[in-house]
C-alpha cells in the first residue's frame, strides 16, 4: 500500500498539491527574508484603546442542550463549549510565543480568561509546533490542573514530545483520521492545511501539521466502537438532518484546495475558525498564512455557511502588515462576496460567540 502524498519518501511531511510546489524553497531564504523584517518599516503597534476586550460569557461546567460557545482567547486561542463537552485550540496564554521568556512576539492585551478561571477541560486541539501555536508553559500549567483527564489530540509525532512533560494521554492522527473525544457525542477529525512545522530539536517538517474539524457522532454510540476510526472517504451519502453542530478551526494555513473536500465530507459547519492575520510580505508568507481574502474565500469552499469566526490576528506581532489591517480586509471581502453580515464575526479578545 503506498504511503499518502503528504508523507515525503524521507520520513518528513510535505504539502502535496501543485499550488504548494515551491513552498520550501521559498522558506529556505534565509538572507532575503532577514534583509526583509529588518529593513522594513512597520506601522506602529496598536494602542491598547484599539483593542478592546470583552468579559468572556463561559458557561460553567459546559453548555446546556444545542448551544455553541465560542471564546476567543487571542491568536489561535479559542475555548469551544459543546453539549457536555470543553475543548481548547492551540492554547497560548504566555505573554510571548517564544522559547525565551524575555525576548520575542509579546501579546499587545493579556489573556482575557486566567487558566484558572477555565471550565473543566475535556479535550485539547494542537495544530503545529510553532511557538505560537505550541506553548510549553500553557501545556504543563493545564496538565497540572487537568492530569489524565485531559486529552491531548495532535497531528503524527508529538506523542514524545508531550511525553516528556508527563502527558501520555495523546491521539496522534493522520490527515482524515478521527477519534473520538470524550463523553463520546462529537468526534475530532485531523484535516490538511498548507503549513510546515519545524521545532527544535526536529529539523524542518518531521512533525505533521493540520486543521481539526469537530463533529457529531449520529445516533447512539455502540460500546464497542474503537477509539480511533477513520473518516468515510469521499462520495459517502451526507449524513442525515442533525441537530448537533459541527466546526471547523483551520489552524495555520495558506490557501489550498483542500477547503473544499473539508467541506464536502464534513460540512456543512455551524462555525469556521479561520485565520486571517500574518500575512505580509506576500513572497514569503503566502505560503503558509492566507490573507483576509484567501480567508473568506476558504469558508466559501468549506461550504460557505455558519459563523466565520475570524482568529489568528491582532494578539502578536509575528509578520509586517499592520496589526488592526485583517479585520479591515476581511469585512470588504465579506461585502463584496455578497455573504450574510449576520454570519461574519470579528471576536474582540475574550468576547464569546453563542451558536445555535
Amino acid at each position: 500500500m503506498s504511503a499518502p502524498s503528504h508523507h515525503g519518501p524521507d520520513g518528513r511531511f510535505l504539502n502535496p498539491w501543485p499550488v504548494a510546489k515551491g513552498d520550501d524553497e521559498i522558506r529556505r531564504q534565509f538572507w532575503r527574508v532577514a534583509r526583509t523584517f529588518l529593513l522594513a518599516r512597520r506601522p506602529p503597534n496598536p494602542r491598547p484603546s484599539q483593542l478592546p476586550t470583552a468579559r468572556p460569557e463561559v458557561a460553567h461546567p459546559t453548555v446546556d442542550g444545542g448551544e455553541v460557545r465560542i471564546t476567543w482567547i487571542g491568536h489561535a486561542s479559542t475555548l469551544i463549549q459543546l453539549p457536555g463537552l470543553n475543548v481548547l485550540t492551540d492554547p497560548v496564554w504566555s505573554t510571548r510565543c517564544s522559547p525565551f521568556r524575555a525576548l520575542g512576539p509579546r501579546r499587545f492585551v493579556p489573556p482575557p480568561l486566567a487558566l484558572d478561571e477555565l471550565p473543566p477541560i475535556q479535550a485539547v486541539l494542537l495544530s503545529h509546533d510553532h511557538y505560537d501555536h505550541l506553548d510549553r508553559p500553557t501545556i504543563e500549567a493545564l496538565h497540572a490542573r487537568f492530569g489524565d483527564g485531559l486529552t491531548w489530540l495532535t497531528p503524527l509525532r508529538y506523542a514524545e514530545w508531550l511525553g516528556a512533560l508527563g502527558i501520555t494521554r495523546v491521539v496522534e492522527l493522520d490527515w482524515w483520521e478521527g477519534a473520538l473525544l470524550p463523553g463520546g457525542r462529537f468526534r475530532a477529525v485531523a484535516v490538511p492545511a498548507r503549513h510546515w512545522s519545524r521545532r527544535k530539536p526536529l529539523g524542518t517538517n518531521q512533525r505533521l501539521w493540520c486543521g481539526w474539524a469537530v463533529v457529531p457522532v449520529e445516533g447512539e454510540v455502540d460500546a464497542a466502537l474503537p477509539e480511533r476510526a477513520d473518516v468515510a472517504p469521499a462520495g459517502v451519502a451526507p449524513d442525515p438532518p442533525r441537530r448537533r453542530p459541527r466546526i471547523w478551526f483551520a489552524g495555520d494555513s495558506g490557501y489550498c484546495p483542500a477547503f473544499a473536500e473539508i467541506g464536502r465530507r464534513l460540512g456543512p459547519f455551524d462555525a469556521s475558525l479561520v485565520p486571517i492575520g500574518a500575512y505580509e510580505p506576500r513572497w514569503f508568507m503566502e505560503p503558509s498564512h492566507m490573507n483576509p481574502e484567501e480567508a473568506v474565500r476558504a469558508y466559501r469552499d468549506g461550504g460557505g455557511r455558519g459563523a466565520f469566526v475570524s482568529i489568528h490576528w491582532g494578539t502578536f506581532r509575528l509578520t509586517l502588515e499592520d496589526p488592526l489591517e485583517p479585520p479591515v480586509r476581511v469585512r470588504a471581502a465579506w461585502d463584496e462576496a455578497g455573504l450574510p453580515a449576520p454570519d461574519l464575526h470579528v471576536p474582540r479578545h475574550g468576547e464569546t460567540l453563542q451558536v445555535g
